[in-house]
């Protein structure tokens, strides 16, 4: 068994003047969000091995902040295949994973991410949290996804079980839509 933990980076600063979008950098809001989840991840005992990550500003700046809510820093694998990825980018990254790894955080980018629970999960009306991931996969979000599976590079479309997903507004309204 398998475990994959999605988690898009949080809220960036679209009024920051940077010339690429790959150099945007948090707001205010991201980064309370992102400590916000990391205490969660703490509070509920979410572990990972392995974190890859792609290596925009946004989600280094999410994971450093993440990382200080979590109380524990594990050394991401910046994977720049990551950044704005289509799902079947993200699968090439999950297939080259590491069996030695059971379970992997890996945090990037919308629509990607999103994209990615749609093609992991079945579309078969047994997951309402399928259906909340349908509805938007917000900033700052955390995915977990349990995969019957011993070696990564068997991972294909309709194999997970979506144990979790967990919003920042589900743990502080203040983060929800509309709030700066």
């Amino acid at each position: 068994m398998k475990r994959l933990i999605l988690f898009r980076h949080a809220k960036s600063d679209w009024d920051d003047p940077v010339a690429r979008d790959f150099d945007r950098p948090l707001n205010g809001r991201g980064e309370k969000a992102a400590l916000v989840m990391g205490e969660f991840a703490k509070a509920k005992g979410i572990r990972f091995d392995m974190v890859v990550a792609s290596p925009a500003v946004r989600v280094v700046e999410t994971l450093n902040v993440f990382f200080t809510g979590y109380g524990e820093v594990i050394d991401p694998h910046w994977d720049r295949r990551i950044y704005l990825a289509s799902t079947p980018t993200l699968f090439d990254v999950i297939r080259d994973l590491p069996d030695s790894a059971d379970s992997v955080l890996m945090s990037g980018h919308n629509p990607g991410l999103e994209e990615l629970v749609l093609d992991m999960v079945p579309d078969d009306g047994a997951s309402p949290l399928r259906e909340d991931v349908e509805v938007k996969f917000p900033t700052a979000s955390i995915a977990v996804l349990d995969l019957p599976i011993e070696h990564w590079s068997e991972v294909k479309p309709n194999i997970a079980n979506l144990a979790s997903f967990t919003r920042p507004r589900d743990l502080d309204p203040a983060l929800g839509p509309g709030s700066r």
